[in-house]
């Protein structure tokens, strides 16, 4: 699989895959102001400042959460305003197909937005990363069912032009070590190569046994990054059922 050329000013698009994403596939989806761009709060944390954000970016992106709003952030470079609280901050990688054996696993089910409520409960008690009301319409979602019910899922989210991230990929302790998060994760990456896209996906750089899992399916470091998710100065917002929680910012 042939991987995508840098763009023509040399940022790769998985520099700043928020950015990339929103104003290419997922640009449907963008909220911005200014130059800052986010998701939707029932979508994906994810807010994009530019590189060197200036104070008026900072206001943005304030106006676009709100008072006591979060502002979660990848691949970030300056800090925010000293008057904001930093609720989040940790360092990960960044890991990208290098030779996996991607292939349809028979077990594999396609989720929808019916399947929600099952997918936000297997997110409660296996927390592998934000999966919110509205994450299921990001990408491909597939699960594993056992007697009626979901044990085990993966799907995309951020979908930079020529790539899609892998996340969501979780387990319940009941049927952990049968193979399944690995199966689930090549068969989302089948879906991706099938549209000429290649596979990426982050972790934690603490959780080294999601890293070794991906490693031993052949994805490869490409850089280190860090997570971020700070909180606008003001009066928190209504909190959003099944959300994750901003610690769960960085995915498995």
């Amino acid at each position: 699989m042939s991987v995508p050329r840098a763009a023509a000013d040399d940022r790769h698009p998985l520099d700043n895959p928020v950015r990339a994403a929103l104003t290419g596939p997922h640009a449907h989806f963008a909220e911005h102001r200014g130059r800052v761009l986010r998701y939707p709060a029932d979508v994906a944390p994810w807010v994009s400042v530019p590189d060197a954000p200036q104070a008026e970016d900072w206001a943005d992106a304030a106006a676009l959460a709100g008072p006591g709003g979060a502002v979660t952030i990848t691949a970030f470079r300056e800090p925010p305003p000293d008057d904001w609280e930093i609720t989040f901050h940790a360092e990960g990688v960044q890991l990208v197909d290098g030779g996996i054996a991607a292939a349809p696993f028979p077990e594999a089910v396609r989720l929808g937005p019916a399947d929600v409520p099952e997918m936000l409960d297997l997110v409660a008690r296996t927390r592998p990363g934000p999966f919110l009301p509205r994450t299921v319409e990001l990408g491909t979602y597939l699960g594993v069912r056992r007697e009626g019910a979901l044990v085990a899922m993966a799907g995309e989210r951020l979908r930079p032009t020529g790539w899609s991230e892998i996340s969501g990929v979780c387990t319940d302790e009941s049927v952990r070590g049968q193979g399944l998060g690995g199966g689930l994760v090549l068969a989302v990456a089948h879906e991706i190569g099938e549209r000429g896209e290649t596979p990426f996906l982050h972790a934690s750089a603490t959780n080294t046994h999601a890293i070794r899992l991906y490693e031993s399916l052949g994805f490869v470091l490409r850089r280190r990054t860090s997570f971020l998710s700070a909180l606008v100065p003001g009066h928190p917002p209504t909190r959003l059922s099944g959300s994750g929680g901003v610690r769960e910012a960085v995915v498995r």
